[in-house]
């Protein structure tokens, strides 16, 4: 047990400043390798390929056809392919909810003569990537491919490290993917943002990963969009004297599954709750300062395990996803309640957000005016345009009033 008093401002920073481990000395170790799958295509993905995953890459199997999806599928155990079935009903109808909730398409006039409009638009093409190192992430292929799928984007391409399991196939199949790549890590990323003979390059880059897949992602933004940087996974749990220690802990345990570094905290104004947990838990006085260190904090996975879980709740800012109540845990979420578990994570939730539909969506604005209309605009952009410097943007306007 490690309890930190929320007073010892210097151990709850240590806790607040923790960062996706490792980052720096990844992106160095990427940047060669980005480069040649940029310039080398299909051989640098065969050799990266060969010296990481020791699997032999060649132009025939780089892509993995229906038939093997279809075979896969055939041979996954089929209570797996129930509840991945289930899942996807669940995901499926938080994400077309999400589609509901976005204004497709507004006009408004601002002035006589002139209207604005927005247009809400899908990407053409997504890249998910699914890890597979540790272990297979059937649930991921769901989380990533649905609600791109839902906002309507035409071309979604998996990428996944080899051996590629039967579970992760018969998932794709299920979401309806039938682009899927047996290559991983960094080489990956480059595949899909630069392209090669045999994969074509993708609008946006999404899905968890090591350090190196993260870094990989960093350094292709701008190339291609991507989703939040990513650190190790992690739960804080807001608990008072009511909540049940024999769920807390196997919450943290859970949590501890995802990896070595995953972060599993505890904060407590209970001393009593406190002294039952095997774990790092903040001692606090008051709920309110729990409130604080968890908007601080920031935490991809927030469970709220109080007396009135929703009121705690409305005061929280900045978390991934919140789960209420004891009988919320944090796995329901990971897989079948139908919310995405992609998510910010290193505190990054104070300024992102969960996978969604809106990641796939593109906003442009339209703009229409008539001569009244942008007359009545023109002194105003002639002399910003003065201002500026800008005389040809003045003169542009100047030309439609010629008599």
């Amino acid at each position: 047990m490690n309890v930190i008093d929320y007073g010892d401002k210097g151990e709850v920073q240590k806790l607040l400043n923790r960062s996706a481990m490792g980052l720096e000395d990844a992106s160095v170790a990427v940047k060669p390798i980005l480069n040649d799958v940029r310039d080398g295509g299909d051989y640098a993905l065969s050799t990266y390929t060969k010296k990481f995953d020791e699997f032999e890459l060649n132009l025939d199997n780089i892509r993995i056809s229906s038939k093997e999806i279809d075979a896969a599928y055939s041979r996954a155990d089929k209570g797996l392919i129930k509840a991945l079935t289930h899942a996807k009903s669940n995901i499926e109808k938080f994400h077309r909810e999400q589609l509901r909730q976005i204004k497709r398409e507004w006009k408004t006039e601002v002035e006589r003569g002139v209207s604005i409009s927005e247009k809400t638009i899908p990407m053409d093409s997504v890249g998910c990537y699914v890890p597979g190192g540790r272990a297979p992430y059937p649930s991921t292929v769901l989380m990533t491919v649905i609600p791109a799928r839902i906002a309507g984007v035409k071309r979604i391409a998996v990428c996944s490290p080899p051996k590629i399991s039967d579970d992760i196939l018969a998932a794709c199949k299920i979401a309806g993917v039938d682009e899927v790549y047996r290559v991983g890590g960094a080489q990956s990323i480059a595949a899909m943002a630069y392209g090669t003979e045999t994969i074509k390059p993708v609008s946006k880059i999404i899905g968890p990963g090591n350090v190196y897949v993260m870094a990989a992602k960093m350094r292709v933004y701008g190339k291609v969009d991507i989703d939040s940087p990513a650190g190790p996974s992690e739960i804080l749990i807001i608990a008072d004297k009511s909540a049940n220690p024999e769920f807390i802990q196997a919450d943290l345990l859970a949590q501890a599954e995802h990896d070595p570094d995953a972060q599993a905290v505890v904060v407590t104004d209970s001393k009593e709750l406190a002294k039952k947990i095997d774990g790092t838990v903040v001692l606090t006085k008051t709920i309110s300062e729990c409130i604080e260190f968890a908007n601080d904090y920031a935490p991809e996975h927030l469970e709220i395990m109080c007396r009135n879980p929703e009121k705690v709740s409305q005061k929280i800012r900045n978390a991934g996803a919140i789960f209420l109540g004891d009988y919320s845990p944090v796995a329901a979420g990971d897989y079948c309640s139908g919310g995405n578990h992609v998510l910010p994570t290193a505190g990054t939730a104070k300024f992102s957000s969960r996978l969604g539909v809106d990641d796939f969506l593109k906003k442009v604005c339209v703009q229409s005016l008539s001569k009244e209309g942008l007359g009545k605009l023109r002194n105003s952009i002639e002399r910003l345009s003065d201002a500026e410097g800008f005389k040809a943007h003045r003169d542009s306007v100047r030309a439609r009033f010629k008599p």
